[in-house]
Order: C-alpha cells, then sequence, then structure tokens
C-alpha cells in the first residue's frame, strides 16, 4: 500500500521533475511542496520511470503536465491517449492535469512542438468543446496553458488573452498560466503583460509556471528554460500575486539543468518575491 502523499496547498512551491535530480532527491528528500511530471514520460511501461514515481509519490503531491493532447489540432482527441493519461492520473492522485492551449500536429505527423491559433470567435467553441470534453474524461481539473510564441496571424480578431479567457470560461475548466511565457510573448508581439494579467480569473487559476528565458540574436525572446528566471519575469510573478495570490507556483528548468540545490535555491526566490 503506497502512502499517501500531503496534500497540495495553495502557496506551495513545486518543481517539474527531472532526470538529472532523480539520484540527490532520492537520497536527500529535500523538503518540495509538490513535483509536477511530463505526462507523457510516464504513460509506457518503462520500469525505471515507474519504479522512480513509485517513490516520488511516497513523498510529494504531483501534478501532471502534457505536451502531447493536440487540442487544437483538425483531428479528433485521441481517446485512447486520454484513457492512459485518466489511468496516469489516478495512478499518482493528481489533483490536476493540465496541457496546452495549441495544436502540436496534423494529418498523421506530430511537429514535436507547441503551435499557435489565430485568436478568433469561431475557434472559441471549438476549443471549449473540446478542453471541456477532457476535464469530464479525466474527471479532475483540467488546466490550460497560454503559450509563448513567435508568430502572429493577420487573421487574428482578439487579443491572446481574451481569447484564452473565453475558451476556459466556455469549457469550465481552469487556466495553467506561465508568466514567463506572457512575458516572452508580450516582447516578441509588442502588447502589455499587465493588460494580459488583469484578464485573468485568478480563482480559476490551478497554478503559476515561471521559468527562464534566452534572447536571440534578433531581439527574439525564447522560451528555453535553461537559464534562472529574469528579473521582469519575477516582477510579472510579483504582480499575478497581487492581483490573485495565493496559488500553487512552479519552476520549469528543462535544459543546461544545474544541480537541484542551485534548482531549490532559485524556486525559493518566489517566496521572497510575494512577501
Amino acid at each position: 500500500m503506497v502512502a499517501r502523499p500531503p496534500e497540495l496547498t495553495r502557496d506551495a512551491l513545486g518543481l517539474g521533475l527531472r532526470i538529472p535530480h532523480y539520484a540527490h532527491l532520492l537520497e536527500h528528500w529535500p523538503h518540495i511542496g509538490y513535483l509536477e511530471i511530463i505526462s507523457e514520460n510516464f504513460l509506457g511501461d518503462a520500469m525505471p520511470a515507474r519504479r522512480h514515481l513509485d517513490s516520488m509519490r511516497e513523498r510529494y503531491p504531483i501534478v501532471l503536465h502534457g505536451v502531447g493532447l493536440n487540442l487544437l489540432g483538425h483531428a479528433p482527441l485521441d481517446t485512447a491517449y486520454l484513457d492512459k493519461l485518466g489511468w496516469l492520473a489516478e495512478y499518482v492522485d493528481a489533483p490536476f492535469v493540465s496541457d496546452h492551449l495549441c495544436w502540436t500536429g496534423g494529418h498523421g505527423e506530430s511537429h514535436h512542438d507547441l503551435l499557435p491559433v489565430p485568436y478568433v470567435e469561431d475557434l472559441i467553441g471549438v476549443a471549449a468543446e473540446r478542453a471541456a470534453f477532457v476535464q469530464r474524461q479525466l474527471g479532475r481539473p483540467f488546466g490550460l496553458e497560454n503559450l509563448s510564441s513567435y508568430v502572429e496571424f493577420r487573421a487574428s480578431t482578439m487579443p491572446e488573452w481574451e481569447f484564452y479567457r473565453a475558451v476556459v470560461e466556455q469549457a469550465g475548466c481552469w487556466f495553467m498560466l506561465d508568466v514567463n511565457n506572457i512575458y516572452v510573448s508580450s516582447q516578441n508581439h509588442g502588447f502589455s503583460a499587465e493588460a494580459y494579467l488583469r484578464a485573468i480569473d485568478f480563482s480559476r487559476v490551478l497554478q503559476v509556471h515561471i521559468a527562464g528565458h534566452s534572447r536571440e540574436a534578433n531581439g527574439t525572446i525564447i522560451d528555453t528554460h535553461d537559464h534562472a528566471v529574469a528579473d521582469t519575469v519575477w516582477q510579472l510573478y510579483a504582480d499575478a500575486w497581487k492581483m490573485g495570490g495565493p496559488f500553487p507556483t512552479l519552476l520549469e528548468w528543462d535544459d543546461r539543468i544545474p544541480p537541484l540545490p542551485e534548482v531549490l535555491a532559485e524556486l525559493a526566490k518566489a517566496a521572497r518575491v510575494r512577501a
């Protein structure tokens, strides 16, 4: 019998579970409010991954964050994938599951990227219907994450945040709000990050992501998750906390990953920033 992990509190500070940190976690069991796993990494039958997950779920609350739902793809949602996702959520007793408000492929091909859509009225109902279906299938809160984006569509008739909010409201699902993505997109496209935050109903925010980014030579900012969180993103996080805190906060670090104590020190800044 696996012990039930502690509850996820509204002000919890969490960390994305990454392979380079397994050894430190298993030896030291540092205090972390919760862990977030990439859903697709644990949907198969690979026993090393499953054994590590079994150890982690005894100590920490675990939430699921996916990259393969393809919510806004042209094909019907993959119900076999959703069945596996629902099983994993039940297995770790996840308080919620999230994925992205995007498409990832079409015509049988995956682009292995999170791709934006035009922000138009006609797509709101489609996205909301599909998000509501996912939430019903999973039987637990389902959150949609806002993208970092590098292109805009001439066809868009509304700002991203209006589209995002309308989808969440119509679906009856939740926001999985990434403040680094807001900052990245605001700089790439010249909109107000503060206006974006003001459009969010924080009573429906499941958690907030923070992460680092990189700037290309041409000035484009890329959501690389390979640096410490920028001061400008910390300021945006502080603004979000003032507007709608408390909410669980998770640090993502996915490339050039430093040792776990260094990542935990970066995560600890969140408590100081919001104080």
